[in-house]
């Protein structure tokens, strides 16, 4: 879908197999290529997302664009939550698909260094992350672009045009915003693709080495990479081809929804994890001061989780359940 909106006549299972190629190859050289390609992800969804801030900012106070919107959006019609409760939880499916990817960081303690000292800085700089670069930079598209907005309301998922970040630049006046936009959303897709692929290549690895999974699929290379994982890492994420038979839209949703639940699922076994570790820790006499990191407002924080994550997984199961009866 990304990349018709630069070359719309192309066909889909080229661009899958190159990327698809480009992200295996990445994870074959070692985890260093993986860290180098992350670290240059990140760089340019970083400094969009600060510009797009800046922007943002400086059009809710009327510097750019014209007037100060303020919080006249927010009231307009049935919002700020159009729909109610239920359309609200309803979207928490695609959004916790979007937020996925913060747990890695307990996968790539393994491969850390020195993870007493690297681990627990990375735990506490993802929090103002999420905080700065997701909820601020959605509060900032809630203020400037209205639910009624027609380009949101008409166009298809296959128009990239229509990303709420490319209507705030284009307000702003910035004519090549779809482009540049477009490009920081492959970045952000390919970003996704390749921590998926050695999150993915690692928990076999692992499962493999604990007698969970075929023993084969533990084998390193002399780069340390478990190569034979990756190949049926990389042969599962060939399903992507399913959409030159089906259709764009249509496999994206599928694979949304199915990541979506299995994201969540993920989130609640880290949840109960926890609270059995800290749990278990104690009982077998040894001290959280030991710990070299400790997660704050325990035991609440796992509980909330836990019933946070129950919530959308409920909702699905019943629209699922409605549309089939």
């Amino acid at each position: 879908m990304i990349i018709k909106f630069w070359f719309p006549d192309s066909p889909s299972f080229l661009w899958s197999l190159l990327f698809l190629a480009i992200m295996f190859g990445l994870n074959f050289l070692s985890t260093k290529g993986y860290g180098e390609s992350e670290y240059w992800f990140a760089i340019i969804k970083v400094a969009t997302v600060i510009i797009f801030l800046i922007i943002g900012m400086m059009m809710i106070f009327g510097i750019l664009g014209g007037e100060s919107v303020g919080f006249t959006n927010f009231g307009l019609g049935d919002g700020p939550i159009h729909g109610g409760f239920f359309a609200l939880v309803g979207v928490f499916m695609a959004a916790g698909f979007s937020f996925q990817g913060t747990e890695l960081i307990g996968v790539a303690a393994g491969e850390s260094e020195n993870p007493r000292k690297h681990v627990p800085k990375a735990i506490r700089q993802v929090f103002w992350r999420i905080l700065i670069f997701y909820i601020f930079a959605i509060f900032i598209i809630g203020m400037l672009i209205p639910y009624t907005h027609p380009s949101l309301l008409k166009s298809g998922v296959d128009n990239i045009g229509v990303s709420p970040f490319t209507l705030v630049f284009e307000r702003a006046g910035l004519a090549f915003a779809a482009s540049v936009m477009n490009a920081v959303i492959l970045s952000s897709v390919l970003s996704a693709g390749n921590s998926g692929m050695y999150a993915s290549t690692r928990v076999l690895y692992a499962m493999a080495k604990q007698g969970l999974a075929p023993k084969w699929l533990s084998r390193l290379n002399s780069r340390g990479v478990p190569v034979a994982a990756l190949i049926v890492t990389s042969a599962v994420g060939m399903l992507a081809f399913l959409a030159s038979f089906f259709g764009d839209g249509v496999v994206y949703v599928w694979l949304l929804n199915a990541s979506g639940m299995c994201g969540f699922m993920n989130w609640l076994a880290i949840a109960v994890s926890h609270y059995r570790f800290r749990k278990a820790y104690i009982a077998q006499g040894h001290n959280l001061k030991d710990l070299p990191f400790r997660a704050r407002w325990f035991p609440f924080g796992p509980s909330s989780r836990s019933c946070s994550v129950w919530s959308p997984l409920s909702v699905k199961v019943i629209s699922a359940e409605t549309w089939i009866g």
